[in-house]
């Protein structure tokens, strides 16, 4: 969300540094980027707040006891992601009418009002599936973990147990399960937010419901017996 509004913010700063992001971790691949971070503590051994190029320093940490196996997957993974979901949310934002906001604006909203009560209700219908379909992908990318190494992650883990029973496919079947269930766990989350977020936008054209074009010189809501009446007139006239 934070990038999303930095892209299209006013301020050249803000624009430049979220293009930046996400050309970067667009542009390069998730496992690289999931290498260099089980690498972290190895390109820098120590994170600390200090004056730069001098020897005092306010305070240090070893990084291997920060950057350990499960944060350097979930860092990995998670600044990855924010990259593919700031254009997603991007985009949701733009598909807003323009008029809305300028409207909002004419009325003194604030810009921070705006974006919370007219902008993001509307826009949310719109994020709503391609995120799913985001965090669906990333739950299976969890399975390139392996390369920081984190080994409490599923696909190692049954690999590891099929490697010592030497039964490969049946270990791989209860991955794919597990998958299958987690998955099916967030397709049925998703499918609730989308029909939360979309109240209030049926598309459905009106004879869809049950209601009839009225008749010239009628309005909508008048008794339907007219119209019968004026259909059964016309129905006797082409007999005639």
């Amino acid at each position: 969300m934070v990038l999303a509004v930095m892209r299209k913010s006013i301020n050249p700063v803000l624009r430049g540094v979220s293009w930046f992001y996400i050309w970067f971790f667009r542009g390069t691949p998730v496992y690289t980027q999931l290498v260099f971070w089980g690498l972290f503590a190895v390109l820098i051994p120590r994170i600390g707040i200090g004056i730069p190029f001098t020897s005092i320093e306010f305070w240090s940490v070893d990084s291997q006891s920060v950057i350990t196996a499960f944060n350097a997957a979930w860092l990995g993974l998670v600044l990855n992601e924010a990259a593919y979901l700031a254009e997603i949310v991007r985009a949701g934002l733009e598909a807003v009418d323009p008029g809305q906001t300028e409207a909002a604006k004419a009325l003194g909203m604030k810009r921070s009002l705006i974006m919370r009560r007219i902008v993001l209700p509307q826009a949310m219908r719109i994020i709503i599936p391609p995120t799913g379909n985001e965090f669906i992908g990333m739950l299976k990318t969890t399975s390139l973990v392996n390369a920081v190494p984190f080994t409490l992650e599923l696909q190692f883990a049954t690999t590891a147990i099929a490697t010592r029973l030497y039964k490969p496919i049946p270990l791989l079947i209860v991955a794919c399960i597990w998958y299958l269930v987690i998955t099916s766990i967030l397709m049925i989350i998703q499918s609730r937010l989308e029909k939360h977020f979309g109240k209030g936008f049926d598309a459905r054209p009106a004879g869809a419901r049950g209601k009839q074009t009225p008749l010239p010189g009628k309005t909508e809501g008048e008794p339907q017996d007219d119209i019968n009446k004026q259909n059964e007139a016309t129905f006797a006239g082409m007999n005639a």
